[in-house]
């Protein structure tokens, strides 16, 4: 097997492209296997130019080397080889973005803007070291087994495609980005829209920061739909538009819910809550505040039909038993015969009325 630098042995071929072809290699002074990119001067290059190529690339890999962050492949590595710099970096176990979107398709937008929001990160932290990625592709983009997102590729972008100014403009970067998640997202007509179209530099509101756009994917992918307290208003309160005027959202309702004027996310706030009883009817804006429209007092009413119920119910058992009293016979009210004895003065044997008791 062939060793590079008397210490990486190449194993196998992890992926390979114009700027060069990477190697799953073992490291034998640590024992530990990394990710050895091998670099390759673009074909139609002329053969002079060949040493300043790989220069620059070296030089990049060195710079790149003193970024310390999750999102950053991190360098450990850059050896030279026959006049080339081999650069070796962590191996990252798991799939790129363009081998998980081609097997399984797009990603759903929360998804998608998690990734995206990371890759933002990264390219940031590079860019701060002097490293500008010039055009990340879905290729160079790691989705890690642990739930890592990587980006890797920096330096590769074709000489004739990334001069000096499109690596200076930071706007170009996040051109890309945008690119990115079009290719990635399955949904891009509701929030992850409008940060899409901000990045491409269509939205409504003209460039964006890295700063804002990073802020705004990390809402969409924790399922917000408003900018938390303190920020900026979300991009186009949370709905992409078309050339000829907003889109639907995925639910059907027209986007730019709240009325003219409201205020960024205004829509989306939810309604105070009442309690049961009080009176919907708000006063109009400018009127003085009337008196609120107490609720019926249900209570006291109740308690006086009780109250009623009962004296009337005592009353006909009051009027029931004193019709049951002494006298009342076969012809009494309701037909009640009375079973109580008769005293003196009773029917006789002679049949003559008797006398009722006092």
């Amino acid at each position: 097997m062939t060793v590079i630098a008397g210490r990486y042995r190449l194993l196998d071929v992890l992926a390979e492209g114009a700027t060069g072809t990477v190697w799953r290699a073992l490291d034998g002074a640590s024992g530990h296997e990394v990710a050895l990119k091998e670099s390759r001067v673009p074909p139609g290059l002329p053969a002079d130019e060949a040493p300043a190529l790989h220069a620059r690339r070296e030089r990049g890999a060195r710079a790149l080397a003193r970024v310390s962050h999750p999102s950053v492949v991190r360098v450990l590595d850059v050896v030279a080889e026959d006049g080339r710099p081999w650069v070796a970096t962590e191996l990252v176990r798991g799939l790129t973005l363009a081998e998980t979107l081609e097997a399984g398709g797009p990603l759903p937008a929360r998804e998608a803007a998690r990734v995206g929001a990371d890759v933002l990160a990264g390219l940031r932290a590079a860019r701060e070291a002097g490293v500008p990625h010039r055009g990340v592709e879905p290729e160079d983009v790691l989705l890690g087994n642990d739930g890592r997102v990587v980006v890797t590729g920096f330096g590769d972008a074709p000489e004739e495609a990334a001069g000096p100014k499109d690596g200076a403009d930071p706007a170009a970067e996040l051109r890309s980005l945008g690119r990115l998640l079009e290719a990635a997202a399955d949904d891009r007509s509701g929030p992850l829209g409008a940060v899409i179209d901000a990045l491409l530099g269509e939205g409504p509101e003209g460039p964006v920061t890295a700063d804002r756009a990073e802020r705004e994917l990390r809402r969409v992918a924790g399922g917000g739909t408003r900018t938390p307290p303190g920020g900026t208003g979300a991009f186009g309160d949370g709905a992409r538009k078309d050339r000829g005027g907003a889109r639907a959202d995925g639910d059907g309702s027209r986007a730019g819910g709240g009325a003219p004027g409201a205020a960024p996310g205004a829509a989306d706030a939810p309604a105070p809550h009442r309690s049961a009883g009080e009176d919907d009817a708000a006063p109009a804006p400018g009127a003085p505040p009337g008196r609120k429209h107490k609720a019926p007092r249900r209570v006291p009413v109740l308690v006086a039909g009780v109250v009623g119920a009962l004296l009337i119910a005592g009353a006909l058992v009051y009027h029931a038993v004193r019709d049951d009293g002494p006298g009342a016979g076969p012809g009494a009210p309701g037909g009640v015969t009375s079973t109580v004895p008769a005293g003196s003065g009773a029917t006789g044997a002679d049949g003559v009325p008797a006398t009722p008791r006092s």
